[in-house]
């Protein structure tokens, strides 16, 4: 199983980052290994039947990396491209990501591999009810709780929610996170992840004399995430010259009107065809001048041969893993690029989906105004603790939050010991 983990380029991607952490803190052998392979692989067929009639069989699956500080915390993805190795990956870099936020959870992630956009919503309960019936041996509050992710949405989580409180013979809210607010959901929970990542950016910016509203952004992805970043950037003062998505890329150095984009995307399913910018290939508008450059879609964006055009003055991850091991040494060489990591660029999602769930067992309910800042308290110390990290310890930003979120998880584990 191993060996068929590494042949995956995303988890090889994440055990290389893991490696390097690991190198950095000298971490014992024995825990090393315990922190990098996942306790639980798990596949399941979900065989559903069309709208057409045929039955179809799907592959779904669930990657619990750790449970030794809490039950694990993750997405679960709808993706033609799904595979059991990048979940894997997206597991591992969120055990870090709880780790580093303080949050007590362990990695996990789920994914079907399916293409949502071409199946009705019936077919999608369908698939969704199906799947979480398999996984009913494995999940539960105190062991795992799922959110929506890449091709899923609270409608998901309000079907998974509906199917494990009906096994159960009572209501259990707590099962999953981001669901909507009348099943007891938290405010805030859908533009936490942009909001966080929005904020990240400005907390660079700051550090970097950058003021607000003279600056710019491009993005990459306009899905939750890349929505609400945009949004709330351009709350900030910010002006947003770049935005792609799956069906093209628009630019406008006058600054794109994200409002106007947004009900344009709700109607066009895309950004394709915005009246409001101009057309300009995907990739080269990766490397036009901007203050933040932030890829909001998926992994391995940034490459040894984009990494060398890029001209922001700061690189958010919104993404998971968009850069790969080898532009993390260009960038890191070139010295002139603020990098806000991974797991603590998108951290805003999982934060707030702690928050829920805490709201959850505690049958109460906070205001969005209370939850939104709560997460910035937490981004702003966390940032602190990176930026404090990397420059005692004259080390890039991404390793200086894997390490500090490796640790955390190494220190539990080396604590609770190993069961014979």
């Amino acid at each position: 199983m191993k060996n068929d983990l590494m042949a995956n380029d995303v988890f090889r991607m994440a055990s290389t980052q893991f490696d390097r952490a690991a190198d950095y803190l000298d971490l014992d052998e024995s825990v090393r290994e315990r922190c990098k392979w996942p306790k639980r692989l798990i596949t399941v067929t979900v065989p559903i039947q069309r709208d057409c009639g045929k039955t179809e069989v799907f592959f779904g699956y669930r990657v619990q990396h750790h449970l030794s500080r809490g039950p694990v915390k993750g997405g679960l993805r709808y993706n033609p491209n799904v595979t059991l190795g990048e979940v894997a990956a997206l597991a591992m870099w969120m055990n870090w990501k709880c780790a580093l936020m303080g949050l007590p959870y362990g990695g996990g992630k789920g994914g079907i591999a399916c293409d949502p956009r071409s199946m009705s919503p019936g077919e999608l309960e369908n698939l969704t009810r199906r799947f979480t019936t398999e996984m009913l041996p494995f999940i539960g509050p105190k062991t795992d709780v799922m959110a929506p992710d890449m091709g899923t949405n609270a409608q998901t989580m309000a079907w998974m929610t509906d199917v494990y409180s009906t096994y159960t013979g009572h209501l259990v809210p707590s099962i999953v996170t981001g669901k909507p607010l009348e099943l007891q959901g938290s405010a805030g929970r859908t533009q936490a992840t942009g909001h966080g990542v929005a904020f990240t950016v400005t907390r660079a910016f700051y550090k970097l004399g950058i003021d607000d509203s003279k600056a710019t952004a491009i993005i990459q992805g306009f899905g939750n995430v890349g929505s609400y970043a945009a949004l709330t950037l351009s709350g900030y003062g910010v002006k947003i010259t770049g935005i792609s998505d799956i069906t093209g890329a628009i630019w406008n150095p006058k600054g794109i009107d994200v409002e106007k984009l947004i009900t344009h995307v709700a109607k066009e399913k895309g950004v394709k065809g915005f009246p409001g910018a101009e057309a300009i290939d995907p990739d080269e508008m990766l490397t036009q001048p901007c203050d933040a450059l932030i890829p909001a879609a998926m992994e391995r964006v940034i490459t040894k041969e984009n990494a060398t055009k890029l001209q922001c003055r700061v690189l958010a991850e919104a993404a998971n893993g968009p850069t790969t091991p080898e532009a993390d040494t260009i960038i890191e060489e070139r010295g002139d690029i603020f990098l806000i990591p991974d797991v603590l660029c998108n951290a805003g999602g999982v934060t707030v989906s702690y928050f829920e769930w805490v709201q959850n067992l505690q049958h109460y309910q906070w205001t969005e105004q209370e939850v939104l800042t709560k997460l910035e308290t937490m981004l702003e110390k966390t940032f602190e603790n990176v930026t404090h990290f990397a420059k005692t310890h004259q080390t890039s930003h991404r390793v200086a939050a894997l390490a500090l979120g490796v640790k955390e998880v190494a220190t539990v584990k080396a604590t609770r010991g190993l069961f014979p």
